[in-house]
């Protein structure tokens, strides 16, 4: 019985590779687009400008405080009424991409709060401008420091990503919950879904644990 519920899931792998490809590809545009944007975030958050950090401050700590599921739902189903209409994939997409910025700039700000004060009060008095001391002195210490929080991140937002099967976006979970309807065995069908979970995150948690060996 179980050899042939097992034959029967390999049969489905076309929907479970459309499935992978779906997941790596909101995760690819989450992971470029968030640390982009989280970068300019947690710069500014750690910045001198007391306004703007309270303000990223509360955005970030909105977002990061809630559930993912209902920032999706909002995403998807709030803004059009709003006028603004994404399809699944956009949404989906979006919603990932504004969770991991507002995570990655908290992130961020931390590594750059970690780097002492005297050395950027050096290279001030070297004649560096704001932009050099970032840049050169603050910046690259800073993502040294915080590189396996970020890396773990992604990995986060990786798993995350199953929360779009909720809009009905052909991700690896909705995958499953599809081929679960024609293979009645949840433990075989789900237990595929998390090793193709696995495996795409594997290589970042391996990833992770050489960089913070090597710290």
């Amino acid at each position: 019985m179980f050899i042939e519920q097992a034959t029967s899931v390999a049969q489905y792998y076309p929907v479970l590779l459309k499935g992978i490809g779906m997941t790596m590809a909101l995760s690819v545009i989450g992971l470029g687009v968030g640390m982009a944007i989280g970068l300019v975030l947690g710069i500014l958050r750690a910045g001198p400008n007391r306004a703007l950090r309270v303000a990223i401050g509360i955005y970030t700590d909105l977002f990061r405080g809630t559930p993912f599921l209902v920032q999706v739902f909002i995403v998807f189903f709030i803004l059009p009424e709003v006028g603004i209409e994404l399809d699944s994939f956009s949404a989906g997409a979006v919603a990932l991409s504004n969770i991991s910025a507002c995570f990655i700039a908290e992130i961020v700000a931390s590594g750059i709060k970690s780097i002492p004060v005297g050395q950027v009060e050096a290279a001030a008095a070297a004649g560096f401008t704001r932009l050099q001391q970032l840049r050169l002195i603050v910046l690259p210490q800073a993502l040294r420091v915080v590189t396996p929080s970020l890396v773990g991140q992604f990995v986060l937002l990786i798993k995350d990503s199953s929360v779009v099967s909720a809009i009905g976006l052909l991700d690896l979970t909705r995958a499953g919950w599809v081929i679960v309807q024609s293979v009645p065995n949840g433990l075989l069908v789900f237990g595929v879904i998390g090793a193709g979970y696995f495996l795409i995150c594997y290589p970042l948690i391996h990833l992770s644990r050489r960089i913070e060996k090597r710290g």
